[in-house]
């Protein structure tokens, strides 16, 4: 469910090219459906001109209620088209959480 809040208000914000939540909170010491840890890979460009900082803190407003409330973690990756394509549409994979024990 926060999963598709964040999605959604992002959707309509950015009016992105690509937008990928993921919900990573299973590789984190959370209960299950804690819905706590997230991962935004946002491309829109409504972010040119912008440096990273700028775009992430459009974002962090944008999701203030969320963040005030169950979400713990939200990595950024955030890009314009131009980027994206330079990127050949991949993204740094998550780090293990330190907390988290083992991981499968």
């Amino acid at each position: 469910m926060i999963r598709e809040q964040i999605e959604a208000k992002l959707a309509a914000a950015f009016e992105p090219t690509h937008l990928d939540v993921t919900d990573e909170s299973y590789r984190h010491n959370v209960p299950a459906g804690s819905e706590s840890h997230f991962k935004v890979v946002l491309v829109s460009d409504k972010f040119v001109g912008e440096r990273f900082l700028q775009r992430h803190r459009s974002i962090y407003s944008m999701l203030s209620e969320e963040l005030a409330g169950s979400v713990h973690a939200l990595a950024l990756h955030t890009y314009t088209l131009k980027e994206w394509e330079g990127l050949q549409d991949t993204v740094p994979a998550s780090p293990p959480c330190r907390g988290a024990g083992t991981l499968a």
